[in-house]
Formats: C-alpha cells, structure tokens, sequence
C-alpha cells in the first residue's frame, strides 16, 4: 500500500509567526507528530510519503503515486482540510482521515467525501482499519468508544519521513489527558481526565533517534499539561537529567503546564537541570469570578502573579495563553490583562476571544441556553461563535484595543527586558548546538530594524544587553553548518 500522508495548511493569523519563520529560514514552527506517528503504527511493509501543506505544495508525481491518502487536522485547519478530502476523491483515491477536526465534528468530514473515519486515538482505531482494509472493505468509522489507549506501546514516530529543515521546532508527546475541568477545554473531551504517560524508555528512544537523524535544536513537548501526572513526570526528568549531560545537553525543552508548577520547586528544579527553558502557561485572566464560572479553580487557589514569578525566578521563561469574553465578566477585563502581563513581565502572551469548542463543557451549556449563533461553526476571525454576558462590541473593542497595548513595540521590549533580568543567568552550563549563519543573519536584521531604523533603538539594545549577558554561561560557537532537522 502507498500511503501519502497529508497535513492541510493553517490559516494566517497574529499567531502564524510567518514574518519570524522567515527571519531564520523556517517553513513552519512545528511538524505534525500525529501523522508521523500514524506512520508508525500502520503496517511497516506500507510505503509513506508525508506532504505538510505548510512546508510545500504536493506534487502531481505524489499524487499520482499515491493508493490511499490520509489526512489528519485540527479545527482551525478546516476549510484546507476539506479542500484536500475533496481534490483526493477527484483525483480517484481511496482518503481516510482523523485526528481532532475529525474526532469532533466527523459528519462534516463524512459529508467532504472521505472514505474512511478513524476517530479518537489511533493506537485503538487505526488496527480496525488495518483489518477493514485487510477484508477489503472501501469505507467504515472507526471509533473507541469511551476506551483510551495504554501509550507505553505507542511506536516512536516515523521522524525520517519529515523535512528537518522546514521546521523551527520539533514535538514530541509524553502524556495525554489532564486532571483539571476547565469548562471550555476540548482536551479532556478528547483524551480524558486520567493523564496516561508513556515511560522513559520511550521518550528516551525518541530522543535517540532525534539524535541519530541530526536534530540540535528546541524540542516542544507538546503534552497539553505537561505535569499532569507528577509522578511520572518525575521519573522521567530523572532518567532524562543523565541521558542529555552524556550527549552534551543536545537540546532545549519547551513545553505546556498548569499554573501548579509554582507549587513543586523539585519540579522546576529537574525541568531546568533538564535544558527546559520555557513554559506555556494557561493564564486566562486574572478574574477570579470568571476562572470560577469556567471551573479553572487551578489558577485561583495562589496568587497567579505570584506563581508566575516563582516560575521564572527558578530558570524558565514564561509564555501565557489569555482569554476574554467569558460569562459573567466584568467590563475593563481586556485592560486587566494588560496589567497583568505588565505586572509579571510575559513578553509573550497569546490572547483571544473565547470560543465554544465542540463537545465540550461550555458547547454543550451554550447550546441548553440557546446561545450558539448559527451553528456554533468555530472561525478562524477570533470573533466569538454564541452569545456573551456583555455586548460583544465592548468585548471587541476590549480585544482590540489590549492586543495594540500588549504589542505596541516598546511595551514588548520592556516587558522582555524585565523578563530576562527576572530570569538571570542558566541554572547550568551547557554546550549547546552551534549557531549557523542563517541564525547571524536573522540577529543581523533584527538589530538593524530594531536598534537602527526604528524608534524602539534604545529599548531593544537594553534588552539585548540583559540577554547576551546569559551568553558566556552557555558555551555557543559559530559554525557555517549546524546541524538541523524536524518532526511531525
């Protein structure tokens, strides 16, 4: 069987990073590790290609090669989704998809022509469809219903089917599912309440095999809570700590958290002595009344400033994810948000307007309420899909004006500069990757656009002071060919 593997592609947003990407000779920030995975779990004596629409166009000999085309997605990815379902059966293929778009609202994949349906977790679904394929059968829905996989024998992914140079990160996954029940969270809908990790043999292998095929830069951990299972997450750092000091800390760590990392020094201790270096954070809003309504008493139980200072303060530097629109709110909730990434010194704070995810919690209220606009169908123009508590032109403009606050150059600049005067030097000397030339020169532009032709001159050179000054702890050399690669 000649399998093409088919990514659809993003749509461009605030988010989308492509400007930056550019910068350092990127495709795209991240691979999807979904389809290399698949790869792995399908039967071996398969042949695969795997096309990521965000690194490049497939080409006619691809399609032509091609007996079945697999696709997966998520939500914001839906109308190329299902433009590719589409050109697929109008070139004659046989198309099976999955993945969360798929998972969620599969009527409307079934309805773009695709042949096969296979939902929920693969490592469950795709053996159905091996065997539907094995009796030759031409279409089915595969389906889990409610049982969740035991990923301690999820295969290491087929990382050698990918482009490693079109991508800045590569991914990765430990866990899945998280302990919490935040209302409008579409995670645990699709992978539980119980995090299941694997153990750190596999990770390990993983990582290994990143190794041999030549990757040296950040890793994303893509774990939706990385710490949901702390435990476990433990035993990992733990065999993780010797295995990256024997290969000369070959990467750097990013991943995903609950607020709740402030509470475990030992944690953040065993992150650090890792190569993590960042977190993302699900901050939502400073607004206890509203984390309370949405049932995210995780990040009302300390102070949210406080924990995030605790967390920078032990080595790694915070990313936070805020939400506006929720019920109940309280006018003034967009200038609140600002004040508290002022007050905390997040450079980088990922900022929206909340909707209602399929399935979820939240879907399902709004809908008892008759409250859904239309369909509930999520957009990718951040406008909110049901009925707020408060007009949605005050929340609009609340958006509006929040992101020009949190973005206005200097602001950003001063924020990264206090961030990194808060984050101090590593925790540990390590020799990282080499610096190619194509990094010199996105730092080359950068500086001249920044520190030259713009006004924001005198704040970027303050900030670059308070970040080079980390530099001698980490032991960086200049080569004209570092190593590269990518994952999916």
């Amino acid at each position: 069987m000649r399998v093409l593997l088919l990514y659809p592609l993003f749509p461009k947003s605030f988010w989308s990073f492509e400007k930056a990407l550019e910068l350092v000779d990127r495709k795209a920030l991240m691979p999807p590790l979904g389809l290399a995975t698949v790869a792995a779990i399908l039967p071996q004596t398969w042949e695969f290609k795997l096309a990521d629409r965000n690194v490049r166009s497939i080409s006619e000999a691809e399609w032509e090669w091609a007996e079945l085309v697999i696709i997966s997605a998520m939500i914001v990815q839906k109308e190329d989704f299902l433009a590719q379902i589409q050109e697929a059966k109008r070139r004659g293929k046989s198309v099976a998809v999955g993945g969360p778009y798929a998972t969620a609202l599969p009527q409307e994949a079934e309805a773009a022509g695709a042949d096969f349906l296979i939902l929920d977790e693969g490592e469950i679904t795709l053996p159905m469809f091996m065997e539907a394929i094995a009796q030759g059968e031409t279409q089915g829905i595969f389906r889990s219903n409610g049982e969740k996989p035991d990923v301690t024998g999820t295969p290491v992914p087929r990382f050698e089917l990918l482009d490693f140079n079109a991508y800045d990160n590569m991914s990765v996954q430990f866990s899945r599912g998280c302990p919490f029940q935040c209302e409008f969270c579409d995670i645990i809908v699709l992978y539980g309440r119980k995090p299941r990790t694997k153990n750190p043999e596999q990770l390990l292998a993983e990582l290994e095999r990143l190794y041999e095929l030549g990757w040296r830069r950040t890793i994303f951990l893509v774990d939706d809570n990385f710490i949901g299972n702390k435990r476990n997450v433990k035993l990992l750092l733990k065999e993780l700590k010797p295995w990256m000091a024997a290969h000369n800390y070959p990467f750097h760590f990013n991943t995903e958290a609950s607020v709740d990392l402030a509470q475990d020094q030992e944690m953040m201790d065993l992150m650090v002595d890792c190569n993590f270096n960042a977190v993302f954070l699900g901050v939502e809003t400073p607004d206890e009344d509203s984390l309370a309504v949405t049932k995210k008493f995780q990040n009302t139980r300390d102070s949210l400033s406080e924990a995030v200072d605790t967390i920078i303060a032990s080595g790694l530097r915070v990313m936070a994810g805020f939400i506006i629109g929720f019920d109940g709110e309280k006018k003034g909730a967009g200038d609140r948000i600002v004040q508290f990434v002022e007050k905390t010194a997040i450079p980088t704070a990922f900022f929206s307007m909340l909707q209602a995810l399929p399935d979820t919690a939240l879907w399902h209220r709004l809908i008892k309420e008759g409250r859904m606009r239309g369909n509930g169908n999520i957009n990718n123009t951040t406008l909110m899909n049901f009925e707020p508590t408060r007009p949605i032109e005050e929340i609009t403009r609340e958006f509006i004006d929040a992101f020009w606050n949190l973005y206005d150059p200097m602001a950003y600049l001063n924020r990264t500069y206090r961030h990194f005067l808060k984050l101090g030097t590593p925790k540990h000397k390590s020799s990282l990757r080499k610096v190619s030339w194509v990094s010199i020169r996105a730092l080359l532009l950068v500086a001249w656009r920044q520190g030259v032709v713009r006004k924001t001159r005198f704040q970027f050179c303050s900030t670059s002071s308070a970040f080079f000054a980390t530099i001698p702890a980490f032991g960086i050399t200049i080569s004209p060919s570092a190593p590269s690669a990518s994952i999916s």
